[in-house]
């Protein structure tokens, strides 16, 4: 009977202590989520801002595509931001391809061009979609569980880590300047179709004079045909 009494009181003890732990991590991981919303609404304000304030704008773009580390060809685009919000681009000066042998191997050539062309436009829109931040994504992603607040860095950075952003298994990390209310680089870990088919993209950004922040420069590297592409961004001016 005493050893039942015992044990009893033993489970009566467990009981409440594990009530008084609950209790005492409840407010904390609350507190906790309300500090990453606070956070993650301040990355989504600065992103759809400055987002609104480059439709306003136009400028040049650059890119270098490259194949297994050797150049293959140089662009240059005039951007702007259309109606719906994406991006529309033109090439300046665009320079005929010179077409060299037969016609047989000018047919494989071209065959060639055009399939890593259709590739390279691929992962340039898949890294367009992940370097203008959509604050409606990030809520998901937030809801989800997706989010979290890397520490370390610097008390002028905040570090989020997002996952399944725009594809299941795909990772965005993107650091936020705090004090120039900022996005300051992301970097990706996605792929295309097939996860096999890895895809990495890291942007730089930084603040045109009048205070409006935008991508300097990104680089794309797509594994399955070892194609990089490398952008930079300049001569900003007001539509």
């Amino acid at each position: 009977m005493n050893g039942r009494l015992a044990l009893g009181k033993c489970a009566s003890t467990f009981a409440v202590s594990l009530t008084a732990v609950l209790v005492l991590c409840v407010p904390s991981a609350t507190a906790q989520n309300a500090g990453l919303q606070a956070k993650l609404a301040e990355v989504q304000a600065a992103s759809a801002a400055n987002k609104v304030a480059l439709s306003h704008y136009n400028w040049q773009e650059s890119v270098t595509t490259s194949i297994k580390g050797e150049v293959k060809k140089q662009q240059v685009f005039l951007v702007s931001i259309g109606p719906d919000g994406q991006q529309q681009k033109s090439e300046i000066n665009a320079q005929p391809d010179q077409a060299r042998g037969g016609p047989l191997k000018r047919k494989i050539v071209a065959k060639k061009k055009a399939e890593y062309k259709d590739y390279g436009e691929q992962i340039a829109d898949l890294a367009r979609q992940y370097t203008q931040p959509d604050p409606d994504r990030l809520q998901r992603a937030y809801a989800q569980g997706n989010i979290a607040l890397q520490l370390g860095g610097g008390e002028n950075t905040m570090t989020l880590i997002v996952k399944n952003y725009i594809k299941p298994n795909d990772s965005l990390t993107l650091v936020y300047d705090k004090p120039q209310k900022m996005i300051q680089s992301i970097r990706v870990a996605s792929y295309l179709d097939d996860p096999a088919d890895a895809v990495t993209i890291a942007a730089q950004m930084a603040k045109l004079p009048n205070g409006i922040s935008h991508v300097t420069g990104t680089q794309i590297h797509g594994d399955s045909k070892q194609l990089t592409v490398v952008t930079q961004n300049s001569n900003y001016s007001p539509l």
